[in-house]
């Protein structure tokens, strides 16, 4: 037996990330219980009838479909999203497939900005094909590309705002009203702006994506994704059937280690950002820096779009061009002493990485141009060590 403690209506965002979701054993266990048992048992066959025909109370009956610890992480992340639902996954890539998926199928017609994390572009250029669906790419800052694309009919719409690794900030109420009337679901990845500073489904999206490997576990400890949702109805007739019979389950431990998570994203994202905001203000000084992108910074093309959606802050990445290209972005990161080279982000470490040759490296050389990615790109996962650390290093391994 477990005793769930209800979420207040008039709790804030600190107080959710903490308590929201809380479900205790017979034992009154203060941190989250982690239940890693796969399955359960029935007091009799009539019970597990029941059980699996949907007449009997509702209770867990395997692990893969639902789980103690996984759906109080399931609570608590809703909760701070606000939205009704929410289904974890395996890993954050286990998520933006399947609620594409489970928004169209054969015949069917996908748009997506361009900038993407490669292996969401590598869903949508290579993957869905595969099975059918006609996809398209567009330029997400372009507002004429989105009225083009969107003139017919869609089932789904993806994007990434802030990009990775680019961080293009694409308006979601402008596309979301375009998508709607084309008949299709916006699905937005939010993971570079976190929960706590964007709200995608209050500007209109239909589902949210996270990679929860990023900052809502925040310590590089384990993978997890989860999907976020209002629509009970695409649940139950399209998005369950995928994650029952294909699935990409969460691990108890993964869930209750993000739960852990959870409770300090509000603080950690608060510090990421100080010293974000405070170094790509540092980086736009030095000469071997030819550029800067940062949605905090008034230089960013979507600036003035980026703090009205991300609550006027700019979030805990950077992107950084060199005037040297490969040889100067391979230059720096060889040369780092306390950040290191790594293509994980949302670390509590700060974590360089060059996409051109990592994230995006199976991705056509053209192609990456066309993102904005150029070869002299590096992206910068700040992280919470002193910030006079942090400038001291990369001014170090710039004077090589």
């Amino acid at each position: 037996m477990t005793t769930e403690k209800k979420a207040s209506d008039n709790w804030r965002a600190a107080t959710r990330s903490v308590r929201g979701g809380t479900a205790r054993s017979g034992f009154n266990e203060t941190s989250e219980a982690i239940f890693m048992n796969s399955g359960y048992v029935y007091e009799s066959a009539a019970e597990a009838e029941a059980s699996f025909d949907g007449s009997g109370p509702e209770r867990f009956v395997y692990s893969r479909f639902a789980n103690p610890t996984v759906g109080m992480f399931e609570e608590r992340l809703a909760l701070l999203e606000g939205a009704k639902y929410c289904r974890a996954t395996a890993s954050g890539m286990s998520a933006v497939w399947n609620a594409l998926i489970s928004c169209t199928k054969a015949g069917g017609r996908v748009v997506g900005s361009r900038a993407l994390f490669g292996s969401c572009e590598f869903i949508l250029t290579t993957l869905l094909p595969r099975f059918g669906v006609e996809t398209e790419l567009v330029d997400g800052t372009d507002h004429a590309a989105w009225e083009k694309a969107l003139s017919k009919p869609a089932d789904a719409v993806f994007l990434e705002t802030p990009s990775n690794p680019t961080l293009e900030v694409i308006d979601i109420a402008f596309v979301a009203d375009l998508a709607h009337k084309a008949g299709a679901k916006v699905v937005v990845d939010n993971v570079f702006a976190t929960p706590i500073l964007q709200k995608p489904m209050e500007l209109g999206a239909d589902v949210v994506v996270y990679s929860a490997t990023k900052h809502i576990d925040g310590q590089g400890r384990c993978l997890g994704g989860a999907i976020l949702f209002n629509d009970k109805e695409w649940h139950d007739e399209h998005l369950t059937t995928f994650l029952r019979h294909t699935g990409p389950s969460m691990s108890p431990f993964n869930a209750w280690v993000l739960l852990k998570g959870l409770e300090t994203l509000n603080l950690r994202v608060d510090q990421h950002i100080r010293n974000a905001t405070d170094l790509a203000e540092f980086l736009s000084e030095q000469p071997k820096v030819s550029r800067v992108i940062y949605p905090g910074l008034k230089s960013h093309p979507q600036h003035e779009l980026a703090m009205k959606q991300m609550s006027g802050r700019g979030g805990g990445l950077i992107a950084v061009e060199l005037a040297g290209g490969k040889q100067a972005a391979f230059s720096l990161l060889d040369n780092l002493k306390l950040i290191d080279i790594s293509n994980n982000l949302g670390d509590a470490k700060s974590l360089a990485t060059h996409p051109w040759t990592t994230t995006h490296q199976r991705v056509p050389a053209e192609d990456k141009v066309t993102m904005g990615i150029t070869e002299g790109m590096l992206r910068l996962s700040v992280g919470l060590e002193d910030i006079d650390d942090l400038k001291e290093d990369l001014l170090a391994a710039l004077a090589v």
